[in-house]
C-alpha cells in the first residue's frame, strides 16, 4: 500500500482552510496533518508534524507565506511548500523563495492533487481556468 502525502494547510482565512481540506478529503493519497492562521504558526506545526508538504497561502499576517517558506525551505529542506494565491504576478517572487511550486487559488482540484503527488516538479499555472 502506498504511503499517504502528509499535507499541512497554511491559510489565514478560515474557509480556504476549510475548503482546501474538504477537497484533498476526496484523495485517498492525501492526509492533513494540521492547519496554520499565519506563516508563525506554520513554522511550528512544519516542526512538529513534520509533513511532507506545506500549501502555503502568500498573504497572511504575522508572518506571511514568502518568508515562511524560506525558513522552512532552509531548516527543512526535504519539506515541499507549494504556494498558493490569487495573484499571478507573484509568482517569480514565490518561485524565489525556494518554494516548489505555485498555484493560483481556484485552479482545478487535479492541478491541486497533481502538485502535491508531485511535489518535486514545478506545477505553475497562470491563469484561472
Amino acid at each position: 500500500m502506498k504511503q499517504r502525502v502528509r499535507v499541512l494547510i497554511a491559510d489565514d482565512h478560515l474557509h480556504s482552510r476549510c475548503g482546501l481540506r474538504v477537497l484533498l478529503a476526496t484523495s485517498p493519497e492525501v492526509e492533513v496533518v494540521g492547519e496554520a492562521a499565519d506563516g508563525q504558526e506554520a513554522l511550528h506545526l512544519v516542526n512538529e508534524y513534520q509533513p511532507d508538504v506545506v500549501l502555503m497561502d502568500i498573504r497572511m499576517p504575522v508572518l506571511d507565506g514568502l518568508e515562511a517558506t524560506r525558513i522552512i525551505k532552509n531548516k527543512w529542506p526535504e519539506v515541499k511548500v507549494i504556494l498558493l494565491t490569487m495573484r499571478a504576478a507573484y509568482k517569480a517572487d514565490a518561485l524565489a523563495t525556494g518554494a516548489d511550486g505555485f498555484l493560483l487559488k481556484g485552479c482545478p482540484t487535479e492541478y491541486l492533487l497533481q502538485a502535491i503527488s508531485f511535489p518535486h516538479r514545478s506545477h505553475c499555472h497562470e491563469e484561472q481556468p
